[in-house]
């Protein structure tokens, strides 16, 4: 089995507060998609992956754009104050954000022409762009870098961006992936997937974006059709992550359904 190099681990210490959904949030995710993809998609995933110098398996692949971070620009999306949502399948005021990287790293996977390495590389940023899309505070505002710059106390610590990204994570599911991923995927039910599926990216964007103005996430307070960012810190306490832990849970759900049906159509093809 490959193994991370001392300084690889150290690395990853350093960035987990700065990745989406954390690595474990996006391990779930790619878990999830791994085990409801289609046996021949599941094949392919396994031919891609073994060529892979660092990772085994597709779940741990899908931190790969966080450690070091890559494209910076794709792993979110901004939106004015008075926003009230993403239209169309554009990026809102900038040429890149994640759902450009969703639609060019589905191309590149998809591509008979690309080579093995590029559609390697496509893969593990592809699971890790779905993640993103799904994390509310990943759809929000510029000025307070998506609730990284909101301060919170009580339950969780850090900021905002990162009570979303890990202490809610770890509160709704638990510390382990594998475990994480079977009791999510045991509450799936057929009508959920259906409804699910019948969505595109910006759809997805949306529903975070609904998240994150939600008066219950403690990030926006409206005042008229703008939504400004809270006075002082906001406080995590238990009838807050009673309150949110339900919300995590979906969007995890959502977001490995909605991968394991975007890599069935590409290897489909």
């Amino acid at each position: 089995m490959r193994r991370f190099s001392i300084a690889a681990v150290f690395l990853l210490a350093l960035c987990t507060h700065a990745s989406a959904w954390g690595d474990e949030g996006h391990k779930i995710v790619c878990e999830i998609a791994y085990r409801l993809a289609q046996p021949d998609t599941r094949a392919a995933i396994r031919k891609l992956i073994q060529t892979d110098k660092v990772f085994d398996t597709f779940s741990d692949s899908c931190v790969f754009p966080d450690h070091p971070r890559i494209r910076r620009t794709e792993h979110f999306i901004n939106l004015p104050r008075d926003a009230h949502g993403v239209t169309g399948d554009n990026c809102p005021n900038a040429p890149e954000c994640v759902l450009t990287a969703i639609r060019n790293d589905s191309n590149v996977v998809n591509s008979k022409h690309a080579k093995r390495a590029d559609r390697l590389i496509a893969l593990k940023s592809l699971g890790h762009w779905v993640g993103d899309i799904h994390q509310p505070l990943h759809v929000s505002f510029e000025d307070d870098r998506g609730g990284n710059d909101i301060r919170v106390n009580g339950e969780c610590s850090g900021n905002l961006h990162g009570t979303w990204d890990s202490c809610l994570v770890t509160h709704a599911v638990g510390p382990d992936v594998d475990d994480a991923a079977s009791d999510l995927i045991d509450a799936i039910t057929p009508a959920m997937k259906t409804r699910w599926i019948s969505s595109d990216p910006s759809d997805w964007a949306n529903e975070s974006f609904a998240i994150s103005k939600a008066a219950k996430t403690g990030y926006c307070v409206m005042h008229g059709s703008s939504c400004a960012q809270p006075e002082g810190s906001v406080t995590i306490s238990t009838e807050y992550l009673s309150a949110n832990e339900p919300i995590v849970k979906e969007q995890l759900q959502k977001a490995g359904v909605r991968l394991a049906a975007l890599l069935d159509s590409i290897f489909a093809d």
